[in-house]
């Protein structure tokens, strides 16, 4: 029955792993549950028409045994009364009564095997779906918890590697070349102060020697 294929395939499902895979957890394990209580009320109502068909058969088959001997004592009346035509009729209807019987049998014995397999499907769906509920909530603040912890790790890497390290690292460079920089304009002003006190005792020394020169020209 395909009802029961998908009550099979219910059963089946690994919840944890349907969760695991769903990309909404939440959203999956609603819909896990909700597709097990339609097909819950489906079974059970099958479960309901298999069984009202098996009593149906069992008093066909009843009802086919009692005709059956009923025929058997007419016939068996009419074998008393001297009316063997009558009394093979009789036995003739009782046979017909019988085989009847017969064929509803043995449409019990695999009406109920239905009803049985029925049964069962609807008392493992019924637990698989208490399970579910039970579960529900556990799973759902599993995977919120795992996906917390995988954002906090994704978060983590991003600080210590990666797109944050080539940020560091660039302004790291920034700032050293801007102490660099700092560095070589503050040597420029020093030279260029030394330069101009270097020029003033060059001047000085010329004008001194110039006065030498002169003094010894006038003597």
């Amino acid at each position: 029955m395909a009802l029961l294929d998908r009550v099979g395939t219910l059963l089946r499902a690994n919840l944890n792993d349907l969760i695991d895979r769903a990309e909404d957890p939440e959203k999956m394990i609603k819909q896990v549950i909700l597709d097990m209580e339609n097909q819950l009320m489906q079974v059970k109502t099958q479960v309901a028409i298999s069984i009202a068909d098996l009593h149906l058969l069992e008093r066909r088959a009843a009802e086919g045994a009692l005709k059956a001997e009923e025929w058997m004592r007419k016939a068996q009346l009419a074998v008393q009364k001297g009316q063997d035509d009558l009394a093979r009729i009789g036995i003739e209807r009782s046979l017909e009564q019988k085989k009847i019987a017969s064929s509803f049998t043995e449409q019990i014995a695999d009406q109920k095997q239905q009803a049985d397999n029925l049964r069962n499907a609807f008392l493992s769906l019924e637990g698989k779906l208490a399970e579910a509920r039970a579960k529900s909530d556990v799973l759902i603040a599993k995977q919120r918890r795992a996906r917390a912890a995988g954002d906090a790790a994704k978060a983590q890497s991003g600080v210590q590697g990666g797109a944050s390290d080539s940020a560091w690292d660039r302004m790291n460079r920034k700032v050293q070349q801007a102490e660099a920089i700092g560095q070589a304009q503050s040597e420029l002003a020093g030279e260029d102060i030394e330069g101009r006190f270097a020029a003033l005792e060059k001047q000085d020394e010329i004008e001194r020697l110039l006065a030498e020169l002169k003094e010894r020209k006038a003597s």
